[in-house]
């Protein structure tokens, strides 16, 4: 058993570096954090979720999206990056108007 975990986990750091972050950068976070099929399911249902809420609010008129980032930064994954992943999310095109709307929030608070 030990060996099929060490040849697992040979295979793993084997294929994190065929993967091209710069083409599929959430891919590789998720590869590079070892989530589980069940746990990137979690990350793309709460984006899936959120992107529902943030189009609703936009709707309504709202202008102010930080409690979705709040949200969003409290039910990532613990082993994903918030910014990293926004990042990754925003460059493999998944959740764009969202992820472009915390990327502006990131910032926003980065500058303050």
């Amino acid at each position: 058993m030990e060996n099929r975990i060490a040849k697992l986990e040979f295979h793993r750091s084997l294929l994190l570096e065929m993967v091209d972050e710069t083409k599929k950068p959430f891919d590789y976070l998720v590869i590079a954090a070892d989530l589980t099929k069940e746990e990137v399911e979690e990350v793309i249902t709460l984006c899936e979720e959120l992107s529902k809420e943030y189009e609703k609010q936009k709707a309504e008129g709202f202008t102010i999206f930080t409690p979705l980032l709040i949200h969003f930064a409290g039910m990532l994954h613990p082993h994903l990056p918030l910014e990293k992943t926004v990042d990754a999310l925003l460059k493999q095109q998944m959740f764009v108007p969202l992820m472009k709307e915390f990327k502006k929030l990131i910032e926003t608070i980065h500058s303050l």
